[in-house]
């Protein structure tokens, strides 16, 4: 969608690449946009493949690993900086790491101190795996609702800044996730999808702060379907 929006910023034709179990409601903004979309595949790596092989002399822009997607992505970190006064811990989703690569790679060089903490899907944890065998790995399956978290290997530019940056992996589950949609919709009114909310999940269930201590969750998207919404809705 960000590639899509800047096409259309500048005038130019774009053409995304996206698996064919992709969200739908990310599929119908991209074409409102105005970039033409092809569905290729059952997961992002075959998508981005297919996308390596047809892109010719045009510019190739990965969804993740990518020294200025990175950048670009790391300006959360700086919102942050800039909009909260003080914190300990932020705990950031994964899929490929691009996100989690920019926030932890911007926050160590500014305040080494800040505890950078990752969160995947159970069904998709291809950084966790990566970090136990000290290289990018690419799992055989993924299977996830979060959609924005389902990359079956990470990175090979976010798998560096992840290992020297990242201070912790924790793994959520779906009912997790969703309990998380449900709860960020009642107390915030707010839409989470389910890789938005990994975060909330974790921080619910699996991550215990000391006392005192000021952890900020990132909520990375809101492109909820009816049908995963309302699954949240009927969670406990």
């Amino acid at each position: 969608m960000g590639v899509a929006y800047a096409a259309l910023t500048f005038g130019i034709p774009a053409t995304i690449y996206v698996p064919s179990n992709a969200n739908q409601l990310k599929i119908e903004a991209i074409k409102r946009l105005g970039a033409r979309v092809v569905e290729h595949g059952r997961s992002y790596q075959d998508a981005f493949l297919e996308a390596q092989r047809n892109c010719g002399e045009q510019t190739f822009v990965p969804a993740y690993d990518d020294a200025d997607v990175i950048a670009g992505q790391g300006t959360v970190g700086v919102e942050l900086l800039a909009d909260v006064a003080a914190f300990d811990t932020v705990i950031v989703p994964i899929g490929g790491g691009g996100l989690i690569a920019g926030i932890a790679g911007y926050l160590k060089q500014r305040l080494p101190r800040v505890k950078v903490v990752g969160v995947e899907p159970v069904g998709a944890a291809a950084m966790t795996a990566s970090f136990d065998a000290g290289h990018p790995v690419t799992l055989d399956r993924v299977q996830t609702i979060a959609d924005g978290l389902a990359a079956s290997r990470p990175g090979d530019i976010c798998f560096e800044i992840a290992r020297l940056c990242v201070d912790e992996l924790l793994l959520v589950e779906e009912d997790e996730m969703l309990r998380a949609i449900r709860l960020y919709f009642e107390w915030e009114h707010l839409l989470a999808e389910p890789a938005g909310s990994a975060a909330l999940a974790a921080l619910l269930y699996h991550y215990s702060p000391s006392p005192g201590e000021r952890v900020v969750v990132i909520l990375s998207g809101a492109n909820v379907t009816d049908e995963v919404m309302l699954r949240a809705l009927k969670s406990r």
